[in-house]
C-alpha cells in the first residue's frame, strides 16, 4: 500500500521497503529525525508511480560507476601480466654456455660440501680415545681417502703396519692388489672410488678387531656413508660384512649375493691381504667383483 508523508520528512526505513532497494545502496538523509508515516488509499496515481522509479534508477549508476572501477583495475592487472611475461623472456635468454656454468659450479660447491663435512669427521676420529689399547699403540688414525661423490665405497677391516705409518687406506701389499682389482679388474681408476676401514685405529699385531673397538668405531663408519651417500659397497673381508650387514654368517656364505644397507646394494668378498695367503681362491673373488660390476651396469670381460 502507498505511503503519504507528512511535515515533509522521510522515514528511511521504509522508503526502502517502498522502492525495494536494499539499505546499502541508497543515500542516508541523516536530516531525518521522526516522521508519522499514514497508510492512504491511491488509485494507483501515475505521478506517485514515477516518482518511486526515479528513486529506484538512481542506484545502478553507482553500479556502472563501480562496474567501470573494476574495468580500469583488470586492465592494470594486465599490464603487470605483460611486463611479468617480458621479465620471463629476458630469464630465457641466459646463454647456454652460462647455464653450464652454473651447472659446473653447483657441482663444485656439492663437493666441496662433502670434503668439508668428511675433514670435520676425521678431526673428531684423530681425536677419539675410546680404545684406550689402540690410542696407545696407534701412530695415527686412518681415516679413508677417495672420491666423496662415488657410487662405490670398498670397506676394509682394519689399517695395518703401512696403513698406520703413512695414515691412508690400502697401501701396503693389500692395497697394491687392491688396486688391481679396481684398475685392471673394473677398468676405473682407483681414485675415483673410496676406500675406508671399520676400524680407524691400527689393532696391535694386525689382531682382528674386537666387537667393542667395531662398535666404538661404528658412528664414524655410519657417519662416513651418511655424507658419500654411495650406491654401492664392496665389503672385504669378514670383519667388514659382519659389522655392516650385523650378521655371523661368514664370507665364503655370504659370496654371489646382493645384500642392502640401508637402500645401498653390498657385495661380499675376500679381503685382499687373505687372498695373498690364498692365491687360489682369487677367481673366486674375480666371480664377485663380476657381480659388483653387473649391479652397477658396468660392462663386464670374462
Amino acid at each position: 500500500m502507498p505511503y503519504r508523508i507528512r511535515n515533509g520528512l522521510i522515514d528511511y526505513l521504509e522508503i526502502m521497503q517502498i522502492a525495494g532497494v536494499s539499505e546499502l545502496g541508497a543515500p542516508v538523509l541523516s536530516d531525518c529525525v521522526s516522521a508519522e508515516i499514514v497508510p492512504v488509499k491511491t488509485d494507483g496515481n501515475p505521478t506517485e508511480i514515477i516518482e518511486q522509479q526515479n528513486q529506484t534508477n538512481e542506484i545502478p549508476n553507482k553500479n556502472i560507476e563501480n562496474i567501470e572501477n573494476i574495468e580500469i583495475n583488470k586492465n592494470t592487472e594486465n599490464n603487470i601480466n605483460t611486463e611479468n611475461i617480458e621479465n620471463t623472456k629476458n630469464i630465457e635468454q641466459i646463454p647456454a654456455e652460462k647455464t653450464g656454468e652454473i651447472a659446473q659450479d653447483s657441482l663444485i660447491a656439492m663437493s666441496k660440501s662433502k670434503i668439508d663435512l668428511l675433514q670435520e669427521l676425521s678431526q673428531k676420529v684423530a681425536q677419539c680415545a675410546r680404545c684406550s689399547e689402540l690410542v696407545l699403540n696407534r701412530t695415527q688414525t686412518v681415516f679413508g681417502a677417495g672420491n666423496p661423490d662415488t657410487q662405490l665405497v670398498f670397506l676394509g677391516e682394519a689399517p695395518g703396519v703401512d696403513e698406520d705409518k703413512r695414515g691412508q687406506p690400502f697401501v701396503g701389499r693389500a692395497g697394491v692388489l687392491l688396486s688391481d682389482i679396481i684398475t685392471k679388474g673394473m677398468k676405473i681408476r682407483r681414485e675415483d672410488v673410496y676406500i675406508c676401514n671399520v676400524l680407524r685405529c691400527r689393532p696391535p699385531g694386525n689382531r682382528t678387531p674386537l666387537p667393542e673397538e667395531a662398535e666404538h668405531c661404528k658412528p664414524f663408519l655410519e657417519q662416513t656413508l651418511e655424507i658419500i651417500k654411495p650406491k654401492f659397497i664392496c665389503c672385504l673381508g669378514a670383519v667388514a660384512a659382519q659389522n655392516l650387514l650385523q650378521t655371523t654368517m661368514p664370507v665364503g656364505s655370504m659370496r654371489g649375493n646382493v645384500y642392502y644397507y640401508k637402500d645401498i646394494k653390498v657385495i661380499c668378498t675376500y679381503h685382499p691381504a687373505y687372498l695373498l695367503r690364498n692365491p687360489a681362491i682369487k677367481k673366486q673373488t674375480w666371480e664377485d667383483i663380476q657381480l659388483l660390476m653387473h649391479e652397477m651396469g658396468l660392462t663386464v670381460n670374462k
